[in-house]
């Protein structure tokens, strides 16, 4: 079989995809429509002040390290990776504050003294958060999910019997966390891939449990350095990468990819790996009769979509020292302003992410200038009511700054601003691609993850292959990274 690969997309899924095939003798070309690599994980720079654009958090570290290892290079010859802790800066809108810890003493010493006997509760959530994790890694997050036989069989239905994923996050940390505080702030970090705590499966537990259990990683320069890191790898390894060369169409002929179509251009190849959102794909580059099942073209508009994000990027004119990498600001209303974003409201009273990295990279603090994102989960555009337009933004903008000055040593934020920018779904839908300006692929409640969620590979075109937010493994830098090299396992065991 000819092993000329095209992947429509650079992002981290599109580069770890090609960097294993490259190193499994495949000819691959990755087509990028934008003028940077790195899709949602991309900067923004000016002359004086630089801001990651989405991601910033760096989980199971040894994943991003594992793809070089894999193919006989080593990660620190590509970038630097140091581990925080505390992990999270957690203010309350009491004006209390506390640091979550990766570290066991440290950790023990910081819920002793929120409630007395709270440590034992925390570490016996730990516990049972990451046997959830060990299970679904081995069951559902390293298997290709491509076959019912996957999942309908003695030992995955024992597993799932075994970590009961069917009550929700709320309900699960309910009967193991009493005290409010560390309570919210699980809830919180749980919604992590756009999920309804309150709602969607404690299964999700596991991202606030892994974190504290392998801590928190920081990539020197920011995670744009990571895909920067992964460009120099995909190009060492002899691959071609193509920027603002966008696929028009994906050619196919008796069920079997001949090429793509790029403006006037035909590019011949054999396999296709779908980088762009699936939804996308399934809309704009096949004909209708491909799209399959419950995922086909007429029924993209009711299935279930994660939610959305506003950031508002500030460049200031001072360094705040009481700030770490990773903060979180849990507000008095805190239920209505996670529960919001699902039910189509942006609280006035919104629980924030606030990424500070110049808290210890100084090329994100210079001359006395440092840079900050404020992030909040907000509804995706299914809900037409909200309209992005001037006045919307700087309704959100005061609910923000608002929350902010309630941090003690903020309180001045809004006097240092020289520069200010924003993302918004609107950014993400016509910039990214993503259906409804969604910030988290298709929605990963039960019913539409593992085997219902869209496949890695077509079941009706023979070389089609997908890897995004909204295909099996589902969304996170970590865990796209990591689907990449089930994806390659499946390419190559078709070959044989």
């Amino acid at each position: 079989m000819d092993k000329k690969t095209i992947i429509i997309g650079g992002g981290v899924g599109g580069l770890c995809s090609g960097i294993r095939l490259l190193s499994k003798g495949y000819t691959v070309t990755l087509l990028e429509k934008n003028e940077k690599l790195g899709g949602k994980i991309n900067i923004i720079e000016n002359s004086q002040f630089k801001f990651d654009l989405t991601a910033s958090v760096v989980m199971t570290p040894k994943i991003y390290t594992d793809i070089f290892n894999d193919v006989g290079k080593n990660y620190k010859d590509y970038f630097k990776l140091h581990k925080l802790d505390p992990i999270y800066k957690v203010f309350y809108h009491d004006k209390t504050c506390y640091n979550y810890y990766s570290d066991t003493n440290k950790m023990i010493n910081e819920l002793e003294s929120l409630e007395k006997g709270l440590s034992a509760d925390f570490y016996k959530f730990l516990s049972k958060s990451y046997e959830k994790y060990f299970i679904s890694k081995d069951k559902i997050l390293n298997q290709p999910m491509i076959n019912l036989k996957e999942i309908i069989n003695l030992s995955f239905i024992k597993s799932m019997c075994k970590i009961n994923p069917l009550p929700s996050t709320y309900k699960y940390l309910n009967k193991l966390i009493s005290n409010e505080k560390l309570k919210n702030y699980l809830l919180f970090t749980s919604m992590y891939i756009g999920v309804n705590p309150y709602i969607n499966s404690n299964i999700y537990t596991l991202i606030p449990a892994i974190s504290h259990l392998y801590g928190l990683w920081y990539i020197d320069g920011g995670l744009y350095e990571y895909i920067k890191s992964l460009e120099k790898l995909f190009v060492d390894l002899g691959g071609e990468i193509v920027t603002n060369r966008e696929v028009k169409k994906i050619l196919i002929e008796d069920n079997e990819i001949k090429g793509v179509k790029v403006k006037n251009e035909v590019i011949s190849c054999n396999l296709v790996i779908c980088n762009a959102d699936y939804p996308y794909v399934i809309n704009n580059l096949l004909d209708d009769e491909l799209s399959e099942g419950k995922y086909a073209k007429s029924n993209l508009t009711n299935i279930d979509y994660s939610c959305s994000v506003f950031i508002l990027y500030l460049g200031l004119d001072k360094i705040y020292t009481n700030l770490s990498v990773h903060n979180i600001y849990i507000s008095k209303d805190f239920r209505s302003s996670i529960e919001g974003p699902f039910n189509g409201k942006i609280s006035s009273d919104p629980s924030l992410y606030i990424y500070y990295p110049g808290s210890i990279d100084h090329t994100f603090r210079t001359n006395n200038h440092s840079s900050m994102n404020i992030m909040l989960r907000v509804p995706n555009l299914s809900f037409n009511s909200i309209k992005y337009d001037d006045n919307q933004i700087r309704k959100v903008k005061k609910y923000i700054l608002n929350n902010l000055k309630n941090i003690k040593g903020l309180e001045d934020v809004e006097n240092h601003i020289l520069y200010e920018n924003y993302l918004t779904p609107l950014d993400l839908k016509n910039k990214f691609n993503l259906y409804y300006g969604n910030a988290f692929g298709i929605s990963h409640k039960i019913s539409q993850s593992a085997y219902f969620r869209p496949h890695l590979k077509s079941k009706k075109v023979k070389g089609l292959y997908f890897i995004n937010s909204s295909t099996h493994p589902g969304n996170g830098a970590s865990v796209v990274i990591d689907g990449s090299k089930v994806l390659c396992e499946v390419i190559e065991n078709n070959k044989k």
